[in-house]
């Protein structure tokens, strides 16, 4: 008989904790995961899922812009924002029923509350203890906001999914993903949209010609690109309006003002100062590459310990850590080759080194780009250009990064993620048959380097 009363007690039901807690479970190992808000994490309730639903419900303006183009003419067309919010909701609902479905099915048991850690192998949940061999912490992050006058007039990214009603004009405050995608979903449901960045270009850490790119078919669209940019103030007139004063000397004066300026791990109130666990400079759980902090009994992963907050990255941890404590195996998660998208209007994605981590790892390195309009946009006469790139190290001929931004580029990275997990190269890029006429086929069709770095 166990001294404890589980093998494994997860402390955050979102991706990463989740996909721990059900093949654990599997493995035969007696598990319960604590869950203090929804169940599936911001994923599911305030980031991916809705998130993309909403991408999808801003992309139909456009469609209805450009159907014209193809003889189509609709009547009139109205938007009714508590609908498509409402609709959601649903969805959102839909989805927990689902994750505590295959919890239960699993034979996990759900225990509601905020876990506090007490030691190693004790977790308090209100004026309840429970005891494990190992304890998981998964608990995620939790948007955070600079010290600004008036930032208490100001939403994050949690609060746009339930807003009241959209307003006529935004200033969304950021340079990640969150704050371009948002961008696209507020222009494309019709608000005035303003981003304003700090920096000198967004999305930091991609490959610059995407970022690039991006930024110049962004105000296309109707977005308003405020860089190099900060916000000093932000005042609440009687009326409710909002005026956002910037270092530029500039004022906007708009219905809400939205700030997506990154994730903070969600570790405060966690008892971490009751165990070994020890903190990063960035307030993440240090781990190894068994996911285990210097508290041995506790293991951590996903948006908590970083960098990669992706909620694949997250899964593939907790399917690592359950084959590994409770299947016998020895797993490791590849984080060279992680595909990505930002579903920004149009979207980007990219897999693999950028030009400038190329330039940094390789001798020589072939450069393959090719930019052009979307067959789709040419009998709209729409002016937007794709990009598609391709990053070869020339002495291997392996394929060491796909960058793309234009239509379906999300779908497109995930076929590639897969060529460059199994090692493609060049050369296996060429002897592959296009499909035609696609936008993905120009991956297979670039035949001439545009540059050659390191002659």
């Amino acid at each position: 008989m166990s001294q404890y009363d589980y093998d494994l007690l997860v402390i955050g039901a979102g991706s990463g904790g989740v996909r721990a807690s059900r093949f654990a479970a599997q493995f035969g190992a007696r598990v319960g995961i604590i869950e203090e808000r929804y169940l599936g994490g911001t994923c599911v309730n305030v980031g991916c899922v809705p998130k993309k639903l909403f991408v999808f419900a801003s992309h139909y303006r456009e469609t209805f812009h450009v159907a014209p183009g193809y003889g189509w003419h609709a009547g009139a067309i109205k938007f009714d924002w508590q609908e498509l919010r409402d609709n959601k909701d649903r969805e959102i609902e839909r989805l927990n029923q689902v994750y505590d479905k295959l919890l239960n099915t699993a034979g996990v048991e759900i225990i509601n509350g905020t876990g506090t850690l007490i030691d190693g192998h004790t977790v308090a949940v209100g004026d309840r203890t429970y005891t494990a061999e190992r304890i998981l912490i998964a608990v995620g992050g939790w948007p955070w906001m600079p010290e600004v006058p008036g930032i208490e007039h100001a939403i994050t990214s949690n609060e746009a999914f339930y807003l009241d009603s959209l307003p006529e004009r935004i200033v969304i405050v950021g340079g990640g993903y969150i704050a371009v995608e948002f961008a696209g979903i507020f222009n494309g449901l019709g608000v005035e949209t303003h981003l304003c960045y700090r920096g000198e270009l967004f999305l930091r850490g991609f490959d610059e010609d995407v970022r690039t790119h991006l930024a110049q078919e962004l105000p296309k669209k109707g977005i308003h690109l405020h860089f190099n940019t900060d916000i000093t103030r932000i005042e609440k007139n009687a009326d409710d309006v909002l005026t956002v004063h910037t270092d530029q000397g500039n004022t906007l004066s708009v219905g809400q003002v939205m700030y997506a300026t990154g994730r903070k791990p969600k570790t405060d109130g966690l008892g971490l100062e009751n165990t070994a666990v020890r903190l990063s400079d960035a307030g993440r759980i240090q781990v190894n590459e068994e996911f285990q902090t210097d508290e041995p009994s506790i293991y951590a992963l996903g948006d908590v310990t970083g960098p990669d907050e992706l909620t694949p990255v997250a899964l593939a941890q907790g399917m690592a850590l359950a084959r590994n404590l409770f299947g016998g195996m020895n797993e490791r998660v590849d984080y060279r080759h992680i595909p990505t998208a930002v579903f920004s209007q149009p979207p980007m994605a990219s897999c693999g080194l950028t030009e400038e981590e190329a330039r940094k790892e390789c001798v020589h390195v072939d450069i393959y780009r090719g930019a052009f309009r979307p067959m789709q946009y040419t009998l709209p006469d729409l002016d937007e250009r794709a990009l598609v790139k391709l990053i070869v190290d020339r002495d291997t001929d392996r394929v060491l990064g796909c960058h793309m931004v234009g239509p379906e580029a999300g779908e497109i990275m995930q076929g590639l993620g897969v060529a460059m997990t199994a090692g493609a190269t060049k050369a296996d890029f060429d002897r592959t048959i296009g499909i035609h006429p696609t936008l993905a086929e120009e991956f297979v069709t670039l035949r001439q380097p545009v540059a050659r770095v390191n002659e």
